[in-house]
């Protein structure tokens, strides 16, 4: 997946081959177009689906906080938005120390016995899932259906 620089948010910093992102050390100067997040810190990615399966591979590391998953092409990206399904992304975080998936009104803790270093995001656009696995050992983490 190559992320779209246009939609970063002005805390995220993007690598120039569009790779790999980070955080900041605080908001750049960037125009606020239409397609960037100004509140949440995220990016999407240049590609969409709408068919077929798909998968990718995230390096998140050892240590920060993180965040990967899917969105809606028509996800809000001006103010708040809902972090779940029904604000049309799937995703799972780190933060805290605890892996949680965005879902439904609140968020699931993960139980995990070690953190992962790398996620595999799976998508199955026919199927309607989303599931996320350690890119590593290849174990479920969570799924969305």
């Amino acid at each position: 997946v190559t992320l779209d620089p246009d939609t970063a948010h002005p805390d995220l910093v993007l690598s120039e081959d569009g790779k790999s992102v980070w955080r900041g050390a605080g908001p750049r100067e960037l125009p606020d177009n239409p397609e960037r997040f100004d509140h949440w810190p995220f990016v999407l990615g240049h590609q969409g689906f709408v068919a077929g399966r798909h998968c990718w591979d995230v390096d998140v590391g050892d240590g920060g906080d993180w965040a990967v998953g899917v969105a809606r092409e028509s996800v809000r990206r001006k103010g708040r938005l809902s972090l779940g399904p029904q604000g049309g992304i799937w995703g799972l975080e780190k933060w805290g120390g605890q892996v949680r998936a965005l879902t439904a009104r609140k968020v699931t803790l993960v139980a995990l016995r070690w953190l992962p270093r790398r996620v595999s995001v799976h998508l199955d656009c026919g199927g309607g899932t989303v599931a996320f696995l350690d890119a590593e050992d290849g174990g479920l983490l969570f799924v969305f259906s």
